[in-house]
């Protein structure tokens, strides 16, 4: 099921040109209604076109104020059941709420480094725009060899 947005949670992250949903969504699906003009709730996000979301809970993650629902599918849990993230700077804990009130919760470390550690330039050479024109640039660096058209797949 597309997610929706719970109005008395949202709080359009505090007024921010864009909110944190609409940053993440994959689809460019979330929108924030700054008059109310669309939705009748001013300052409220809400997903534009619910049949096209991808339903990746990338969104539902994100949420601040944990303002984001999806109705999960059976065979995720039990019908009439919610899921609900609640993301952390090391790990992800998943909420079931089963609808005789009975509450799970599964946590998961989502990293496999300190925050902020890893260095994505570290051991590569220092980029050189001055040799950009030269023939060759792409190709070979720090012991890649050159393509060979014969080794390409022919049909």
């Amino acid at each position: 099921m597309p997610t929706f947005v719970r109005t008395d949670k949202c709080d359009g992250c505090k007024g921010q040109d864009k909110t944190a949903c609409m940053y993440i969504c994959p689809h460019n699906l979330m929108k924030l209604d700054m008059d109310g003009s669309l939705t009748g709730h001013a300052m409220k996000s809400f997903n534009q076109e619910p049949d096209q979301c991808w339903e990746c809970y990338s969104c539902i993650k994100i949420c601040p104020q944990q303002a984001i629902e999806a109705r999960p599918y059976a065979d995720i849990v039990p019908l009439g059941a919610s899921v609900q993230p609640l993301r952390g700077t090391d790990s992800i804990m998943w909420t079931i709420k089963f609808r005789n009130g009975t509450m799970k919760r599964f946590k998961f470390p989502i990293r496999t480094t300190p925050e902020g550690s890893i260095d994505p330039y570290g051991g590569k050479p220092e980029a050189d725009i001055s040799k950009i024109a030269e023939a060759g640039f792409f190709v070979q660096c720090n012991g890649f060899r050159a393509g060979d058209a014969s080794e390409l797949i022919k049909k």
